[in-house]
C-alpha cells in the first residue's frame, strides 16, 4: 500500500490557538494538491469557507462515485470534526480511510483528533506514534504527540493513583512532551504549531524564559499571532514603570495588529481606565487648593486667614485650575493615539465604573468652585462642601482600580 503523507489543507496549523491543533488556517485550506478530483478542490474551497455542510454533500457525492478514494474520506473526517458533535462520524470516516490504506498519515493524523474530540484521549498515543513509525521526518507527528503525552500521562497516573499527580511526575511527563515538541521544532523551524506546544509546556513548567522566547519564535514567524502578540503585550504594559499612555498606546498598536484579539481590547480598555482614573487626582489637587486658599482648617500657632477673600484672589485660583487641567488632561489627552482617544470615548458610553469615576472628578471639581468662587464669611458650609468633594472620590479610589466594567 502506498504511504501518504497528510496534505498541506489535513495538517497545517499556522496562527491556532494551540489548544485546539486541529483547526486549519485559511491559507492551508486553500491550498490544492496537484492531482486532486475537482469535486475535492471543490470541497477544500468550501471548507475554507466555513460551509461544512455542503463540503459534506459534495464528498458524500464523492464516495458515491468511488468509495474508495481515500482522500475524500479523510476529508468528510476532518469536516465532521469542525461541526459539534459528530465525533463519532469522523471516526467512521477515518475507519473507512485507513481500511483502504493503514498507512496513510493523513488518515492517522485526523483519526487521532477524532479520537480527542471523542473523549478518548488517551487512545491517541498509539496512533500518533504509528505516525512518528511511518514517517519519522514529518514534524506533525512528533508537535501533537508532545501536546497530548503529558495529559495522556496524567490521566493514566491520575487512574492508577487515586486521581492524584505528583509534581514530580507532572515534570517527568511534560519533560517527555518538550522532546517530542523540541524534534518537532526542529523538522520544521518555520511551522508555529510545535513552538506553541513548547511554549505551553514551558507555562505548565514554570519556565517563564522558555516561555518568553517560544513567544518570540512564534511572533518571528507570526507577527499577527492573536496569543502570543496578547501574551507579549500585556508583558511589556504592566512592566515596571510603564504608565497608563504608554501601555494603552501598546495595546493600541497590537490591536491595529489583530484587531479581533479579545484580549487586547480588554487591555486597550483597561490602560484608558487607567487614564480615566487619573482625572480624579486633578479634581482632588483642586478640591485641595481651594481648601489651602480658604484656610479651613485651624492649626497650632498660625492664625487664620480673614473671610472672606478678597475676590481678586478668589478669581486668581482659576488660574492653577485652568493649568491643571489644561496640562493633566487636555494636553495629555490630545497627545494620545487617535486609537486610543476614540477607545476612551467608547469606554465611556459602554461601562459604568468610568462614568462613575467622571462623574466624581465632575462632582470634585465643582466643590473646589463653590469653595474659591463663594465669598464666604465664615468656615463651617466651606468645610462641609470641602469634605463632601474629597470623601466620595477619596472612599473608593482605592478599590476601584480593576472596575472598568
Amino acid at each position: 500500500m502506498v504511504r501518504r503523507r497528510p496534505e498541506r489543507g489535513d495538517v497545517r496549523q499556522r496562527g491556532r490557538d494551540v489548544r485546539r491543533p486541529d483547526r486549519l488556517s485559511e491559507e492551508a485550506a486553500e491550498a490544492v494538491s496537484t492531482g486532486l478530483h475537482p469535486a475535492l478542490e471543490r470541497a477544500d474551497a468550501l471548507y475554507a469557507l466555513g460551509r461544512y455542510d455542503e463540503v459534506k454533500t459534495l464528498l458524500g457525492q464523492r464516495l458515491a462515485e468511488d468509495p474508495e478514494d481515500v482522500r475524500a474520506w479523510v476529508r468528510l473526517a476532518r469536516c465532521h470534526l469542525r461541526v459539534e458533535g459528530e465525533a463519532d462520524r469522523a471516526l467512521e470516516a477515518t475507519d473507512r480511510a485507513l481500511a483502504l490504506a493503514p498507512e496513510d498519515t493523513g488518515a492517522l493524523i485526523q483519526r487521532a483528533y477524532a479520537l480527542q474530540a471523542a473523549g478518548r484521549l488517551v487512545d491517541t498515543e498509539e496512533v500518533l506514534r504509528e505516525v512518528i513509525r511511518l514517517d519519522p521526518g514529518y514534524w506533525v507527528g512528533y508537535a501533537q504527540l508532545g501536546h497530548w503525552l503529558y495529559r495522556i500521562r496524567a490521566l493514566r497516573f491520575g487512574h492508577a493513583n487515586g486521581g492524584e499527580v505528583t509534581r514530580e511526575a507532572m515534570d517527568s511527563f511534560l519533560r517527555e512532551s518538550d522532546e517530542l515538541a523540541r524534534e518537532a521544532v526542529r523538522l520544521a523551524p518555520e511551522e508555529v504549531f510545535p513552538y506553541e506546544v513548547r511554549r505551553t509546556i514551558a507555562d505548565l513548567s514554570g519556565d517563564r524564559a522558555l516561555a518568553a522566547e517560544m513567544d518570540q519564535a512564534i511572533l518571528r514567524i507570526d507577527p499577527n499571532h492573536p496569543q502570543a502578540l496578547a501574551r507579549h503585550t500585556r508583558q511589556a504594559a504592566a512592566a515596571p514603570g510603564v504608565k497608563a499612555a504608554e501601555a494603552a498606546t501598546l495595546y493600541a498598536d497590537a490591536l491595529a495588529a489583530a484587531p479581533d484579539s479579545a484580549p487586547m481590547r480588554q487591555g486597550l480598555d483597561d490602560a484608558s481606565y487607567r487614564l480615566l482614573r487619573g482625572v480624579r487626582w486633578i479634581a482632588l489637587l483642586c478640591v485641595g487648593l481651594a481648601g489651602a486658599m480658604l484656610d479651613l482648617f485651624a492649626t497650632d500657632g498660625h492664625a487664620q486667614r480673614e473671610l472672606p477673600v478678597p475676590v481678586g484672589q478668589r478669581l486668581w485660583t482659576l488660574v492653577p485650575f485652568a493649568a491643571l487641567w489644561a496640562v493633566g488632561a487636555l494636553l495629555r489627552f490630545r497627545r494620545l493615539r487617535k486609537g486610543v482617544q476614540y477607545n476612551l470615548r467608547s469606554l465611556i458610553r459602554r461601562r459604568r465604573w468610568p462614568r462613575i469615576v467622571l462623574g466624581q472628578a465632575a462632582w470634585a471639581m465643582l466643590c473646589a468652585l463653590l469653595l474659591t468662587q463663594v465669598p464666604w464669611a465664615d468656615r463651617p458650609v466651606p468645610q462641609i462642601v470641602f469634605w463632601a468633594g474629597l470623601a466620595p472620590t477619596a472612599a473608593t479610589i482605592w478599590f476601584d482600580r480593576r472596575k472598568a466594567n
